[in-house]
């Protein structure tokens, strides 16, 4: 909630250095009012603006531009609205009402020599009473939630509640149940099928191949044992023979064809 007017500072919206007031003749229609029927190359009054805001208070005042002297200001409530209205015409001049303090009022031509400083007018006016629609919102939402009651949750002196617990589980340690957890690979196997685990593995595989039979057993039928020649001796040497005599024949055992 907003703090009593007088208690409240008053801030700066705007300066503009330069503004022209004019005296306006009583309006013709509904239609509003047209800068084109004033006299604007005689103006009334010449000086600087300023809009400042106290509390939700706009006002429009015109001062000297040298020694700041107040020529005339216009407390504007809302906006837009009677206080301040715009001509039909242009956007650099508007109609205002200005008030003296003792509940006179009149209303007077303001324009400004420069679109620009008409645009930042409009602003600052427009930015101000939105942020007092703003605060009563606030202030509105607010009320609304102090005029609600609040639930007591909190126990009353002598209350209790209540909880059974008795069926809950024993949460067991998480060692305890590691050890009561069969291990998969001690489950029996199943009917009729030996466990792979519990089948002694097979002898292990002589890597190294068979040596070949040695070359005396397949050229000595005689003799189970064989004999192995002589490293210098070549075991092929009696078949470049085969043509040789028939004693050379029989002492090599072969059979001549």
């Amino acid at each position: 909630m907003m703090a009593d007017s007088s208690d409240q500072y008053e801030s700066v919206l705007c300066v503009k250095s330069e503004v022209h007031v004019y005296r306006i003749p009583p309006r013709s229609s509904n239609r509003g009012y047209r800068a084109a029927d004033w006299k604007l190359e005689e103006p009334a009054w010449s000086g600087r603006m300023k809009i400042t805001a106290k509390g939700k208070i706009a006002f429009i005042k015109l001062e000297d531009r040298n020694t700041g002297e107040l020529f005339a200001q216009a407390p504007v409530d809302q906006y837009p609205g009677i206080i301040v209205e715009a001509v039909t015409d242009s956007s650099r001049y508007f109609v205002i009402r200005i008030e003296d303090g003792n509940g006179r009022h009149a209303f007077i031509g303001l324009g400004f020599a420069d679109r620009g400083d008409s645009f930042d007018f409009n602003v600052a006016l427009q930015d101000h009473f939105k942020w007092v629609k703003q605060e009563s919102e606030l202030a509105r939402q607010e009320a609304s939630q102090v005029s609600v009651p609040k639930l007591d949750l909190g126990f009353k002196e002598g209350q209790t509640i209540k909880i059974n617990i008795g069926n809950m589980k024993k949460k067991e340690p998480s060692g305890a149940a590691a050890k009561s957890r069969p291990m998969g690979s001690l489950l029996p196997p199943p009917p009729g099928v030996k466990s792979a685990a519990l089948v002694p593995p097979p002898a292990a595989q002589q890597s190294t191949p068979a040596a070949p039979p040695s070359a005396g057993t397949l050229l000595d039928f005689g003799d189970s044992a064989p004999v192995a020649a002589p490293p210098s001796q070549d075991l092929w040497g009696d078949f470049t023979a085969a043509g040789s005599g028939s004693a050379q024949d029989s002492r090599t055992g072969w059979v001549q064809f």
